[in-house]
């Protein structure tokens, strides 16, 4: 090798190496500054909400990131603003979380706390600084034991009751004793509908404590921000999800820059579906876990699931079509939203799925049809560990389409049995995403369509005895193609033969017949 070609050589080893280094710099700083990447693709928005929590709260500092989980690309996520000139009242944006906009102070020396209402959901998402819970001052049951320890276990036990000075913040004594009064409840945290108001009480009971005063004695302080949420239907999917989806807007409406712990103040034991609030959430853990009292460099008060559109929509008209964020990025629409499908994609990826628009895809291998399916299982201390049927015939159907799926082997398609109550959380979520097609009698189960991909189809078997829109609203608000079967009764007749045929478009027709029901076209278009 001569002289020229050793100096080239140790060019390119050197450019080589200076390449390395940037990329891994990069996507160092790109891991890092995941949240704030997403607001400068999406926006080139400012909101003084940042710099205002920066400003009464410490746990911003990054010291303290270490210990929390960063969030996720989101290919649906679109910025989380507080400005009210932004968001119409009982628009889309407003029901699905982004209409807390009236910012009440209520506390700013010593401690601090806030809160921001919606007009639209008529609740308020606070938040504090400096706020110490007393876990003995909550008449509860431990919480977080095996349903089968506490068989038997009333309601009444497990849901908290607030003794007064149960929270307490830091602050001048000289307005109030109490942080709030009963007019601010009424006003920024109402009842509502719901008769016993769990947050409501939390508020109530928080005293301010004297700057001075050395009663404010902290046995531990927790340094990063941390949500309190409180729960009533906690072994039921539907009900958790709008849990679930309260405590990631109270997350995205305070700006967060990591994801946050999570602590129950309620005394309800464990169940399955606690595996998706530890992989949302940086770390969870139940209120009377802790011995002796908890200080809370940042707290927030997580609105009840109640308080969400996804609840809220089965009594009240909510006209939203589920739309792409980069279609709405371009052309805002008040009755499109693209909220339920980036919670969806955090869902998927908060389990490590993948959810870029640009991930490789798998070869095709068939058309996955996913029948979820109804299951004895034992919920919660009360529940007798089994499920009321919604399809009476439920196996007969599930065989009858699987005897089809069997004589019509070129059609590539692969019957999913979806036995969800005995199969892992992550496996679940799985599932929902790599099927084209989800089938189901109406039930908990189907609010998994919370986190389906975009073009899955859902085809709902409803029971003359069940007829609700839980899952035709869910499947609207992400766009998705819906199908319904109304039966008489809970007895579905399936036909002699599940028929089968091509179009010029080369697209697989399921045509499975109900007795007592129109026959419906489910199009799958082939890749």
């Amino acid at each position: 090798m001569n002289k020229t070609q050793s100096r080239l050589l140790k060019i390119v080893i050197f450019l080589f190496a200076l390449n390395s280094l940037s990329l891994c710099l990069y996507f160092s700083s790109h891991h890092h500054n995941s949240n704030s990447k997403q607001e400068e693709n999406h926006s080139s928005l400012t909101s003084n909400h940042r710099s205002q929590t920066e400003n009464n709260s410490s746990s911003s500092s990054n010291s303290n990131n270490f210990n929390l989980k960063a969030w996720p690309i989101l290919p649906s996520y679109l910025p989380w603003t507080q400005n009210p000139n932004n968001v119409t009242v009982r628009s889309c944006e407003a029901y699905f979380g982004n209409g807390f906009s009236r910012r009440v102070d209520v506390l700013s020396s010593g401690g601090w706390f806030r809160c921001f209402y919606s007009e639209t959901l008529r609740s308020s998402i606070c938040e504090g600084g400096s706020v110490r819970m007393v876990p003995e001052r909550i008449k509860m049951s431990r919480g977080g034991e095996r349903v089968e320890d506490v068989i038997g276990r009333g309601e009444e036990e497990e849901l908290p009751d607030f003794e007064n000075g149960a929270f307490e913040i830091l602050g001048s004594t000289a307005r109030s004793k109490w942080l709030v009064d009963e007019g601010f409840l009424d006003s920024f945290v109402p009842d509502g509908d719901v008769m016993r108001h769990t947050m409501r009480g939390l508020i109530r009971s928080i005293r301010v404590v004297d700057n001075n005063s050395k009663e404010f004695h902290c046995d531990q302080w927790i340094e990063e921000p941390t949500l309190l949420v409180t729960r009533f239907e906690y072994a039921n999917l539907f009900h958790t999800v709008t849990d679930w989806y309260s405590a990631y807007v109270a997350s995205r409406v305070t700006d967060l820059p990591y994801r946050p712990h999570l602590i129950f103040v309620d005394g309800h034991s464990r169940t399955p579906l606690e595996r998706t609030w530890k992989a949302l959430f940086s770390s969870v853990r139940y209120a009377k876990a802790f011995s002796g009292s908890v200080c809370l460099r940042h707290a927030i008060l997580v609105p009840l699931g109640y308080e969400t559109a996804l609840f809220k929509g089965l009594t009240e008209k909510i006209i939203c079509q589920g739309a792409s964020a980069h279609d709405l990025w371009q052309n805002p629409d008040d009755q499109k939203t693209a909220r339920l499908s980036e919670f969806g994609e955090m869902i998927r990826a908060a389990f490590d799925f993948p959810v870029s628009r640009h991930r490789a895809e798998k070869p095709f291998s068939g058309h996955n049809v996913l029948f979820v399916r109804r299951e004895d299982y034992l919920a919660h201390p009360r529940h007798a560990g089994k499920v009321e049927s919604r399809l009476s015939n439920e196996q007969e159907v599930f065989d009858s389409l699987q005897t089809w799926v069997s004589n019509h082997l070129e059609c590539k398609v692969n019957l999913i049995n979806g036995l969800f109550a005995h199969m892992p959380m992550k496996e679940q979520v799985r599932a929902i995403q790599d099927a084209s097609v989800i089938i189901g009698a109406h039930g908990a189960g189907l609010t998994h369509i919370v986190s389906a991909t975009p073009k899955t189809i859902i085809l709902e078997i409803i029971s003359s005895y069940f007829r609700r829109p839980h899952f035709e609203l869910i499947a609207e608000w992400k766009g998705l193609e819906y199908h319904a079967i109304n039966l008489d009764g809970s007895y579905a007749q399936p036909s002699e033969h599940l028929k089968q045929r091509y179009n010029t478009d080369a697209s697989l027709l399921l045509a499975p017949k109900f007795e007592g029901s129109p026959p419906f076209n489910l199009l799958v278009s082939m890749r």
